[in-house]
């Protein structure tokens, strides 16, 4: 009893001992803002930095969107099959990242699937607005959000309005925290269908970009969901390099991961490997947790098997002296 005491104390009192400061040596190399979070989803273990900061999103607050047109999907006001125009006038700037606009320069139409798999699997700036507007714009994505109660998430701009102002990047802002709640929803079905979820979390495993963010130092075939955003650069500033994402760990455990660099002065390995460091970080905790939950589980085993057990005082190392009828005395 007094291990299981211990054990559930030590998990109240210092939830991810250790990561935080682990956190705090990784982030000065980005030369800039660091945010992060994580959370063990199943236990509530949770860690941060600057968790409660605003950092502008970019390509992350798709997700937001993405789930809130999954919502329509499943109630039936939208369907996966449903033709949508997508015209010239709705591309994203060039030098802007948008695969559509540099396929289709005259437009075309695609089905609401198509235009989701566009914009998780491919961040495309052009499809993620195209999926906005058939919701209403901004404010469906913030009632979307109200609805499944995830605060400290700001969607006020499209990308189009992103690409035309340096500044009205950073309207679109998250918190660490925030976007850890929206991944908990996601991960709990609050405001999906199984169906959504599943058809999300395929895409977002799928999802092109990133792959040295919080995959880049993960053992070789971990799973991670994830949706990655990135800003541009001006005087050698970089506004934003994200990523945030589910990570299935070798238990079936998930650890939800939100990791932002902002205005930062370092090269771009440099700021995918911060986020890659931070991950590993948060992976590595993850498995000294689970290695002292399961030794507090066996030794409490031991104590309650040995409290009823019949022979509970006896001494099981001692025994008789042997006493040698010859030769050496034997012990």
């Amino acid at each position: 009893m007094r291990h299981l005491f211990f054990a559930a104390f030590l998990a109240a009192a210092l939830p991810f001992p250790g990561l935080p400061s682990q956190f705090e040596k990784i982030a000065p190399a980005a030369q800039g803002r660091v945010g992060v979070a994580a959370q063990l989803l199943e236990s509530g273990e949770t860690a941060d930095l600057h968790g409660d900061e605003h950092f502008p999103m970019h390509s992350v607050y798709k997700l937001p969107i993405a789930m809130a047109v999954l919502q329509r999907v499943d109630r039936g006001e939208l369907k996966l099959d449903q033709p949508v125009k997508v015209e010239p006038s709705d591309f994203v700037r060039k030098g802007m990242h948008s695969p559509v606009r540099d396929k289709y320069p005259a437009g075309t139409e695609l089905t609401i699937a198509e235009l989701l798999r566009y914009t998780i699997c491919e961040s495309d700036g052009s499809t993620s607005d195209v999926l906005m507007k058939l919701i209403g714009g901004p404010g469906s994505v913030m009632a979307f959000l109200k609805e499944i109660q995830v605060p400290d998430i700001q969607v006020v701009n499209s990308e189009k309005e992103i690409g035309r102002d340096w500044e009205t990047q950073y309207r679109n802002w998250a918190t660490p925290k925030g976007a850890l709640a929206l991944l908990g929803a996601l991960q709990s079905q609050r405001g999906l269908s199984r169906e959504s979820q599943a058809l999300l979390l395929k895409l977002m495993t799928e999802a092109i970009p990133g792959a040295k963010r919080l995959k880049g130092e993960l053992p070789p075939g971990t799973v991670v969901a994830h949706k990655t955003g990135t800003g541009g650069t001006r005087n050698g500033i970089t506004s934003a390099t994200n990523d945030i994402g589910l990570i299935t760990l070798p238990d079936g455990r998930h650890l939800a991961m939100a990791a932002f660099v902002s205005d930062s002065a370092a090269n771009d390995d440099t700021r995918d490997a911060i986020i890659a460091r931070l991950a590993k970080a948060a992976w590595d905790r993850a498995q000294i947790e689970e290695l002292m939950s399961t030794k507090f589980s066996l030794v409490s085993l031991y104590d309650a098997r040995a409290a009823r057990s019949p022979h509970k005082n006896k001494k099981f190392c001692s025994r008789s002296p042997v006493i040698a009828t010859s030769g050496t005395p034997k012990s």
